[in-house]
């Protein structure tokens, strides 16, 4: 019988050439998580990216989210945005503690968090990003062992979950209408759908 690698909210897997491996791209909303060596890879802006891994076996794995803009819920934590993000964060470790990491050995790096969005200055989308991930992941004891967020740049981001190693290139020059565009697309998404379950969240 094969075993059980991976679970995938993530269908763009590909060969990366640079670093000779095995590679999968992460877009907003989606997440990762792998028993095997692989490398994992997504791009930034507003979003959040949780890399996180059990630091002994090396069962590692990656999300990618926004908290819905929906200023009615912003100062209640249990409004719509955090019960969004609060599940964005649980699916991903569920999936870890599912092929065997154990909750113990968890540790977390996070990254994004950016202000690059344009109209959303005054929401401060990535500031209620970057304190939602790290407040979510101190409340469940998972120590955060890097992080590089907020600024004005988009984050392109390397993750090595069989040994924990990140890589970030923060993209000053590039041209970033296509981050911009998907982020904006994301959000739109969010702000129509309702938070009731896998199939609203992940479809």
């Amino acid at each position: 019988m094969q075993q059980r690698f991976e679970e995938v909210l993530a269908p763009n897997l590909y060969y990366d050439r640079n670093f000779d491996m095995d590679a999968v791209k992460i877009l907003p909303g989606e997440y990762y998580v792998s028993t095997r060596e692989l490398l994992m890879v997504t791009v930034l802006g507003s979003c959040v990216g949780a890399c996180i891994r059990d630091r002994i076996s090396g069962i590692g794995g990656i999300n990618h989210f926004m908290l819905p803009d929906d200023k009615r819920d912003e100062d209640s934590r249990f409004g719509r945005s955090m019960r969004y993000g609060d599940y964005a964060m649980e699916i991903l470790i569920n999936q870890l503690l599912k092929l065997g990491a154990r909750r113990a050995h968890l540790e977390a790096k996070v990254f994004g968090g950016g202000n690059v969005l344009p109209g959303f200055k005054n929401h401060v989308v990535g500031e209620r990003n970057a304190r939602f991930v790290m407040d979510y992941l101190a409340t469940e004891g998972v120590p955060v062992v890097a992080k590089d967020l907020l600024g004005n740049h988009p984050r392109k981001v390397y993750f090595f979950p069989a040994t924990g190693r990140v890589l970030v290139k923060k993209l000053r020059s590039l041209h970033n209408d296509t981050i911009i565009e998907r982020e904006l697309s994301y959000s739109e998404t969010l702000r129509q759908s309702r938070v009731e379950g896998d199939v609203e969240l992940f479809s």
